[in-house]
């Protein structure tokens, strides 16, 4: 069965962070403008006032590079997807080779 999870702007961003780790087993780090976003928030709640909205979903063989741009064309927010050893991955590796 493939790796997917579906994101949406209700999920909570604790929520989405541990689904990442779960599913794909890398760590994300999601933003509010240049902080750190808070776990509690909904990703509607810290995404940009342009952000056209949508759910959609993210496979294992999506590349990092597409999975951030994704998160920034549909949310409006800012992600950096980790490798396993807590540093930033590459955006020409998918979420699976990134683990």
């Amino acid at each position: 069965m493939a790796k997917e999870i579906k994101v949406g702007g209700r999920m909570k961003v604790g929520t989405l962070k541990r689904n990442f780790q779960d599913t794909f087993g890398v760590d994300i780090r999601v933003y509010k403008g240049a902080k750190f976003a808070d776990d509690d928030a909904t990703l509607a709640s810290i995404r940009s006032k342009d952000a056209k909205g949508g759910d959609f979903s993210i496979r294992g063989n999506t590349k990092v590079g597409n999975v951030e741009k994704a998160f920034k064309e549909s949310l409006g927010i800012k992600i950096q997807i980790e490798n396993s050893e807590g540093k930033l991955a590459s955006d020409s590796i998918t979420l699976s080779a990134a683990s």
